[in-house]
């Protein structure tokens, strides 16, 4: 890697006005969806009705909540194993006060409601007949690694997994400062189309080049700039502002770098995780540096390309597996 931070430090020394050069293709993101038949999607609060029942009919309210929530309450409520853990589970102080911080950060969801419907109808519009899923918002009591799921057609929400970087059991469950700041509101809408993105198109294993796995990465976060095209590109990509700042001003750096050191076809795993695996910084660059940096790139490429191929559709562009096609016809070259 000194190499790598060589180059990055003659480059730098350069001092030229840089800027990213690569648009958003917004031309292709700034569609008609005032035909998108869809009604207005509404996120059922489980995370709020499941606490409200009583512990001492808890069998006569779950069943009373049953004809709503069969997805969650589709167990055989008259097994008192079943009932016995779900007491435990509604009386955990940890789950209690999870429950409690939701209930007062998110007392009304309807701007997320209606950001989820236009979410939706953009998604008719670039996969038309499409299943729309039925939300729902729950406690996950700390299942960090999973706050969005699809399952059945059905869109999970844990909300408490959005709290706020001052939510206090993040830090005491011992998660990383750079995940805690992705845990904002901001971030649910960006979370839910990256997960539908997997879920529409399912994950093909990258090449082992660098280029492949980056043009993959890429391909995931168009998706997610055709699903919500007016959301900020720093939650699409989940990083702070400062981070965005970093590479809007580096990216030419960080191509150059790539470049000159013949990473772009590179095959070692660690060159590669460095470029494209989570982190508080890109390393080899400087503490400042976003992670993630291949990610960044591989979508400044796709968004390139598909500005210069109109006739290429989010369907076919997901499904195109050639990286050194896609590269070729972007011509990306982000300018000095």
């Amino acid at each position: 890697m000194i190499l790598l931070k060589r180059v990055f430090l003659f480059i730098a020394l350069l001092n030229m006005a840089l800027f990213s050069g690569c648009g958003p293709a917004k031309h292709r993101l700034d569609v008609d969806i005032s035909k998108t038949s869809l009604p207005e999607i509404r996120i059922h609060r489980y995370d709020l009705d499941l606490f409200r029942v009583h512990p001492g009919r808890l069998q006569h309210d779950l069943e009373a909540l049953k004809p709503s929530y069969r997805f969650f309450l589709g167990t055989d409520l008259n097994d008192a194993g079943k009932l016995d853990e779900m007491r435990a589970y509604l009386e955990n102080p940890r789950t209690v006060a999870f429950q409690a911080a939701v209930a007062g950060r998110y007392a009304d969801i309807r701007q997320l409601e209606h950001d989820l419907t236009d979410a939706f109808r953009h998604f008719l519009y670039y996969y038309p007949g499409a299943k729309i899923p039925r939300a729902y918002a729950y406690i996950s009591g700390g299942d960090y690694d999973f706050p969005i799921q699809f399952a059945d057609t059905v869109l999970l929400i844990g909300l408490d997994n959005y709290l706020g970087k001052d939510f206090k059991p993040y830090v005491s469950d011992g998660l990383p400062n750079y995940r805690i700041l992705r845990m904002n509101p901001e971030n649910i809408l960006p979370d839910c189309m990256k997960v539908l993105s997997t879920v529409t198109d399912p994950e093909q294993l990258p090449g082992n080049t660098m280029l492949e796995q980056m043009v993959e990465a890429g391909k995931r976060l168009f998706f997610i700039d055709a699903m919500i095209p007016a959301a900020g590109d720093r939650f699409k990509i989940g990083y702070t502002q400062a981070q965005y700042d970093w590479i809007v001003k580096n990216e030419a750096h960080v191509w150059a770098a790539i470049i000159e050191n013949r990473m772009l076809y590179a095959t070692d795993g660690k060159l590669i995780r460095a470029f494209m695996a989570d982190g508080p910084f890109t390393a080899e660059f400087s503490k400042e540096a976003p992670p993630r940096l291949g990610e960044w790139l591989g979508w400044q490429i796709i968004r390139r390309y598909m500005e210069n191929q109109p006739g290429v559709s989010l369907q076919q562009l997901m499904k195109e597996k050639d990286a050194q096609k896609i590269l070729t016809t972007s011509g990306y070259k982000p300018e000095k």
